[in-house]
């Protein structure tokens, strides 16, 4: 079971939730069950079988690099950063497998 990769959707889609209750973003709520759960999706995926990892890799190096640049741009960490630097962490923890 990827507990890591679940994990990892959680926090996602719970951001998108947060960014909707506390700024009212629609696009925060529908980016971040989308995400979350295509995420979440690729967590499963990887939890039957290690070698599919590439929804999970896909979602978040596309969070890592989209995220990353809205942090530069604003120069704030908080939220934007802190999906950043979890997408990249887990872009690293499953670059081992593609270099397989």
């Amino acid at each position: 079971m990827d507990y890591i990769g679940f994990g990892y959707a959680l926090t996602v889609a719970t951001g998108g939730v947060i960014g909707y209750v506390k700024a009212g973003s629609a696009m925060s709520l529908l980016m971040g069950l989308l995400f979350g759960g295509l995420s979440a999706f690729g967590a499963y995926q990887t939890s039957q079988d290690p070698a599919n990892f590439w929804i999970l890799l896909g979602s978040s190096g596309f969070l890592g690099g989209m995220m990353g640049y809205r942090a530069f741009m604003s120069g704030k960490f908080m939220p934007a950063g802190l999906v950043a630097s979890l997408s990249i962490l887990m872009v690293i923890r499953l670059l081992p497998r593609l270099l397989k």
